[in-house]
């Protein structure tokens, strides 16, 4: 800790990210081959609401080193690259050496172990909330959210307070016993010792850093609720067993031999392939380990159910079935119908052709749909949304439990939904042939997409039919078809199915223009890849998988939601303007953006990143509509996803200035989420202040302070939801790999590394990495050329970003993974 009297720690390294040094200005010099030294990254998706969604991104390094560590280092190469950073050519660094042995009158020297007796402290003690927030008032320390590196998990990073840079952390010893998602505090040393190292591909910016403090995240109330799962090792002569987490960012466990099965210590082989459950304790500091106790037995290894468990509870997510005191606040007398004094309150549109359009094995419809032409040539379209807060009143105990799931997660072969079943699937969904609650949003509109006024009001709808994107999709290909009822769904007889079928191709009309005036507009729209999964109904086991096509009728389904969630968010930001949640989107990096700029540069490929619909308009317009062009087309909508920032939820009393409130990719000012309340509880929120704006419902008891706290909430559920999707859909995708497999695709080069190279593997939309040692008989040499093995024959491939090349995906001996090896090549290929 510095003095009084000295500067400070955070002037300094404010001082030092505002200079652009020699060795950053190196940087700048690296070649093509450089550049494309990107590690793996997590998918960016655009949602059903338009949303960008971007994860943290790997970029590729070869951090400082001790010279003893320089040998195991060069044997490591890739696996150091995968380092975490938001900025690939700056970050700052903690010593290990330095923290394991700190001043002479640091604490971590002057205590000792009250068990051990003279045991040294390995890590530091930590300061006390008074002392933490007394160094961020003064500008001294720097809180942010502690991410371990999944491949490396020695190395750690937090963001720098302006969010561009990171700080980096060297070792556990430096972390201090912080977790992964963890808020942490740090200080930077004083500049005198700060390093520079120039001889990466990227220049980078070392200092030294000390974690202070730190507490769990957001999301996870209290250390002791932090699970995990993984293996259980037997230890001879020890009163405890090693637990070893599946995770490597985690450490390793003590756990207490009673917590065991009870013949674990004679038969403890039998064990091995046995997933457990353990939750973290303590974590003393004079021990590297943590201490834990077993919560469950899983199961084995490698089995949908134990590994989607595990997912689960390491995640925080709640799948416990709801409490009867939570379907105690739901309607008893059942089959529910509507009050008579309720439906006087309402606008009544149960003769108007509404239907749903919906994922065929969809049960939770929280939208429809309706199309009337007017006499005078133009349209009524109308967006009815399930009424969800009629049901989940303010402040009972249904309500807590759904503001605390914030959100419905859904998996390969099921849903954990944020209400119960008797909710999500009956009593709110916009089931056929129904009546039913709702929230309209109903506007006049020209066959141009022109708006002439608009209505908000709750309303009471009969669906039709409930359609699936695949029956809208056949209605739109075939607009001259007179569809048999045995081609759909049952149809209310009231609506005749020429009837629906002029109205989906209207909405499709009327669609296309409002699309098309979007991304005139500016919009951004980066679609990415959605492996789904068909499942066999019994064993709920994958016996095939697709690439999920984004049709005509998505895009129609798309473009109302859109249309209706932009107007909600004007009209309660027009009335509530200190209390509407809304939706932003942050605009991307912008260093990133100038790293991409100068990669595509170097590439030859002409793309525009000045803004939104600049890049829109180059990626459509700078590509081919061939296969090679179409693939080309998707890595670089990846690269492009890599600087895009995540799309939060806010309360706009918290934030004063209105051009933060713009939604980047959307290119609108104002967006909300009010169009699926079913599965997400920032949409009910944003109900009950319409329904207050309008006289119709309540009032809402909710402050600034308490918006912007729920608001935060379900952005921590929504990001871990999403991070639960995916192991979902890798976890079956194993499994599919594992009994259907070796699996063949064509797949094109992402990025390339000096002794691996990702790609991206076309046939499944899935991203991997091939190690260029031993692949499919196929010998590499350094400079990633090829040769048959058994015939010496030499066939030179060179491996670059965009190289088209044939894989083969293969399970591994570790339960659940895969690999991907290169195919040998096609002499026409080469």
């Amino acid at each position: 800790m510095k003095s009084k009297g000295e500067e400070s720690s955070l002037s300094l390294y404010m001082e030092k990210l505002s200079t652009r040094s020699a060795h950053q200005d190196c940087e700048r010099k690296q070649g093509v081959s450089d550049r494309q030294r990107r590690g793996q990254r997590r998918d960016t998706t655009t949602s059903h609401d338009g949303d960008i969604e971007s994860g943290e991104e790997l970029c590729s390094f070869k951090p400082y080193e001790s010279k003893k560590h320089q040998k195991q280092q060069k044997k490591n190469k890739d696996s150091n690259r995968d380092a975490t950073s938001k900025e690939a050519n700056s970050f700052i660094k903690a010593s290990c050496s330095s923290l394991l042995a700190p001043n002479a009158n640091s604490p971590a020297v002057k205590s000792k172990n009250k068990r051990g007796g003279s045991k040294k402290q390995v890590f530091e003690s930590y300061m006390t909330s008074e002392e933490v927030s007394h160094g961020l008032k003064r500008g001294e320390l720097i809180q942010g959210q502690l991410r371990i590196n999944p491949k490396k998990y020695n190395e750690a990073f937090i963001p720098s307070p302006d969010d561009t840079w990171d700080i980096f952390l060297d070792g556990i010893v430096a972390r201090n016993r912080a977790l992964n998602g963890d808020i942490v505090v740090v200080q930077v040393l004083p500049r005198e010792q700060w390093k520079v190292n120039c001889t990466s591909p990227y220049a980078k910016l070392l200092t030294f850093i000390w974690l202070l403090y730190n507490k769990p995240p957001p999301n996870i109330p209290e250390r002791i609720q932090r699970a995990v799962t993984g293996f259980l090792k037997f230890l001879p002569d020890k009163r405890f067993a090693m637990f070893s987490p599946v995770d490597h960012r985690v450490p390793r466990i003590n756990v207490p031999l009673d917590d065991c099965p009870e013949n674990f210590s004679s038969r403890h082989g039998d064990y091995n392939t046995t997933l457990f459950i353990c939750r973290i304790t303590d974590w003393a500091g004079d021990s590297y380990f943590a201490e834990g106790r077993l919560a469950k037995t899983l199961g084995q290894a490698g089995e949908i159910e134990p590994e989607t468990e595990g997912i689960l509870t390491e995640y925080g997510i709640d799948f416990s079935e709801f409490s009867d005191q939570v379907l105690d606040c739901l309607p008893k007398n059942l089959p529910w119908t509507i009050p008579p004094e309720e439906m006087r309150k309402r606008r009544d549109l149960r003769n108007e052709c509404i239907f749903t359009v919906d994922p065929a094995t969809a049960r939770d419809l929280d939208d429809a749909l309706s199309c009337k032409q007017l006499p005078d040539g133009n349209f009524e379209v109308g967006v009815h949304i399930a009424d969800v807060s009629y049901f989940v009143e303010q402040d009972n105990i249904l309500d807590a439990v759904a503001s605390q799931r914030a959100t419905s997660v859904y998996l390969v072969q099921k849903v954990i939904p944020m209400l119960p079943r008797l909710l999500c699937e009956e009593l709110c969904s916009l089931n056929p042939l129904t009546d039913r609650l709702t929230f309209s949003v109903i506007w006049k509109i020209t066959p141009e997409g022109k708006i002439l006024s608009e209505w908000f009001g709750r309303s009471v709808i009969r669906s039709c039919v409930k359609l699936a994107y695949d029956h809208a999709q056949s209605m739109i290909e075939a607009p001259d078809k007179m569809f048999a009822a045995e081609e759909l769904p049952p149809v209310d007889p009231v609506h005749p199915i020429d009837e629906i079928h002029q109205a989906v191709l209207n909405l499709h009309s009327i669609a296309k223009n409002l699309r098309a005036q979007r991304f005139s507009g500016g919009a951004l729209r980066l679609d990415q890849s959605k492996l789904s999964f068909m499942l066999d109904k019994e064993t709920m086991m994958p016996q095939g998988c697709y690439v999920y096509q984004y049709r005509d009728s998505n895009k129609l389904v798309e473009e109302f939601m859109l249309l209706a969630n932009i107007a909600t968010a004007h009209h309660i930001y027009r009335r509530f303007p200190e209390l509407a949640l809304l939706r932003r989107h942050p605009p991307p990096k912008a260093k990133m953006v100038d790293e991409l700029q100068e990669l595509c540069d170097q590439l030859g490929i002409n793309i525009d990143f000045s803004s939104a619909g600049a890049l829109q308009k180059s990626l459509n317009n700078t590509l081919g509509d061939d296969e090679y062009s179409s693939a080309r087309k998707e890595v670089l909508t990846h690269m492009c996803s890599r600087p895009m920032q995540m799309a939060l939820y806010f309360c706009t009393g918290v934030l004063k200035e209105e051009q933060v409130f713009k939604h980047y990719a959307l290119n609108v000012p104002l967006y909300t989420h009010f169009t699926s309340p079913i599965r997400r509880y920032a949409d009910i929120i944003v109900h009950r202040l319409l329904a207050s704006s309008l006289n119709c419902g309540p009032h809402l008891g909710l402050s600034t302070e308490e918006v912007e706290k729920q608001a935060s909430h379900c952005n921590n559920k929504k990001t871990v939801s999403k991070r639960v999707q995916e192991l979902s859909t890798e976890l079956f995708f194993g499994v599919f790999v594992k009994e259907c497999g070796p699996l063949d695709s064509e797949a094109m080069v992402m990025g390339v590394l000096d002794q691996s190279f990702d790609v991206l593997v076309l046939r499944y939309g899935v991203q991997k990495r091939i190690y260029c040692k031993v692949s499919c008989n196929t010998l590499f040499t350094g400079k990633l050329s090829t040769r048959e093995a058994p015939s010496g024959h030499f066939l030179q491939q060179i491996i670059s970003v965009f190289t088209l090349v044939e894989v083969q995906l293969k399970a591994d001996s570790v339960p659940m993974k895969y690999s991907a090896v290169l195919k040998r090549p096609d002499n026409s290929r080469l």
